[in-house]
């Protein structure tokens, strides 16, 4: 019998200026997929006039989003990354590299280097159930390396 479960997920993250010793990631939320990654397009292809199919491959940036629970010590630490990252007049952005190391129950992990943080929520949203929403941070990396 084959045991899918996600249950231990660790995402270990590093970011070289404003967290060179990392964080682990452990808090992840009930209400939103904790761990998410649209498919990852790797050709293109077009019809020329004559229904000659033309290919062509190019690289694409990999993306993750991690969805954690509010407030948790995850989400505090996601928060200062992405407040370190974000330029506005008059301050300058940490320009951090990102690398996170998945860490999966059955052994397998994923070490996605050369990234960066592209989306957070900048404040705490509050859901009509009167609770915190949970807070999705997106990621996109140029590497990716997997193993069992």
């Amino acid at each position: 019998m084959k045991n899918i479960s996600g249950f231990g997920l660790v995402a270990q993250v590093t970011a070289s200026n404003t967290f060179p010793n990392g964080f682990s990631v452990t808090e992840f939320a009930d209400d939103a997929d904790p761990l998410d990654t649209p498919d990852l397009e790797v050709a293109e292809s077009a019809m020329g006039l004559n229904g000659d199919m033309v290919v062509w491959s190019r690289p694409q940036g990999i993306e993750i989003s991690m969805n954690v629970i509010a407030t948790s010590p995850s989400d505090d630490n996601l928060d200062v990354l992405l407040s370190a990252n974000r330029v506005a007049k008059g301050k300058v952005g940490a320009r951090d590299e990102i690398g996170i190391v998945l860490s999966y129950p059955d052994g397998r992990k994923a070490v996605l280097s050369k990234g960066i943080m592209i989306s957070g929520p900048i404040v705490n949203q509050v859901a009509s159930a009167g609770r915190y929403k949970t807070r999705m941070y997106r990621f996109r990396f140029e590497q990716i390396t997997k193993s069992n």
